[in-house]
């Protein structure tokens, strides 16, 4: 067994201790607004997915945003953002806004297979498992993708995402619920080597995941293949800095496939604890319009509660994604080309690739 030892630095928080700290809250400054409203009607009639860092320009928040790229990276790898307008514009001029100011912090990627830089995450309904990817489980129940879980109103599990970097915009919050949940993973690390070396050695070995809903999905709906599975370890180290890529979403939907190796129940067991911790060492926060909330997807696990709307008084909750691949972003293990195509630092990563329908 490889003798592991505790992961140490600012990336390393408990949710009891950092929930109450300012050390990953930004403020947009007040002055800014104005740069930003004319960043905003210097791209007017411009579609908001062609716009580039230099179509939009933001000297004066120049600073600020690469200390959040660098809180990002090196630090606790979080942030929140507050003060962002989103009251007077309209949703696309939203999204221009959104955007160009994402282009200073990363360079976005795309999040489904259809080519899309930027997800309205919303309940959209009933009909997302047929938009979105669905299948039946071996109990006959309707197995959801993870593209179509995030599109409903329930909670979702902790997770991470195809990228560097995660970004939510709220516009608009729900009646209730919607809470977002956030582990650091190096946490979730140290506390497993503390109590069970040997379940933790398991996670630095390949689970197999499916692309269901990604790249992978039939156009008939059915459930995925061996094709378009493959084998991941959860937790990786490179450099003494960690990764983790994680979704049991994707782990449940390869174990559907009759020809992917089926779970031990020792890499059960180590699943199970990985969600335990997280839910021990976890904090909650609820954003608020105009908070822009960060995550770096390889020292930070993501869910949320789930939520209810209530469009009649304005509280149907809104908020815009974001992937980002990042321009400091860390070297990733050997072996997780697999996923990112690209392992090196400062090199673009991440999404989800674009194939031919």
């Amino acid at each position: 067994m490889t003798k592991r030892t505790p992961l140490a630095g600012p990336s390393v928080w408990l949710g009891k201790d950092i929930k109450d700290s300012r050390r990953w809250i930004r403020d947009l400054p007040p002055e800014a607004l104005d740069e930003l409203d004319a960043a905003v009607k210097s791209v007017r009639g411009m579609p908001w997915q062609e716009i580039t860092r230099e179509d939009f320009a933001l000297p004066m928040l120049s600073d600020l945003l690469d200390d959040v790229s660098d809180e990002l990276e090196n630090g606790c790898g979080m942030v929140k953002l507050r003060g962002i307008p989103v009251t007077g514009y309209s949703e696309d001029e939203l999204r221009q806004m959104y955007f160009g100011l994402g282009t200073h912090i990363g360079t976005p990627v795309f999040q489904n297979r259809s080519g899309e830089l930027m997800r309205a995450i919303r309940d959209e309904g009933a009909h997302v498992g047929r938009t979105y990817g669905e299948t039946k489980d071996e109990k006959g129940s309707t197995f959801l993708s993870s593209y179509a879980r995030t599109l409903t109103n329930g909670g979702l599990r902790f997770h991470t995402d195809r990228t560097d970097v995660v970004g939510l915009l709220c516009v608009r919050q729900a009646r209730a619920g919607g809470v977002s949940k956030l582990a650091s993973t190096p946490a979730i690390h140290n506390a497993i080597l503390a109590k069970r070396p040997d379940l933790l050695e398991l996670l630095f070995q390949d689970y197999w995941r499916s692309r269901f809903g990604e790249e992978g999905t039939k156009k008939d709906g059915e459930a995925t293949t061996r094709e378009t599975a493959y084998p991941l370890p959860i937790f990786g180290l490179r450099d003494g800095k960690l990764t983790s890529h994680y979704s049991l979403t994707f782990i449940e939907a390869a174990q559907m496939a009759p020809d992917v190796p089926k779970l031990t129940d020792a890499q059960r067991e180590a699943i199970d604890l990985l969600m335990q911790t997280a839910e021990e060492l976890c904090f909650e926060m609820t954003l608020q319009p105009g908070d822009l909330q960060l995550i770096n997807s390889h020292v930070t696990y993501h869910g949320r509660t789930p939520f209810e709307d209530d469009a009649a008084s304005g509280h149907d909750r809104l908020l815009l994604r974001l992937w980002l691949t990042m321009r400091n972003n860390r070297a990733l293990p050997e072996g997780h080309e697999i996923l990112w195509q690209e392992i090196e630092a400062g090199r673009p990563r991440g999404g989800i690739r674009q194939v031919a329908i």
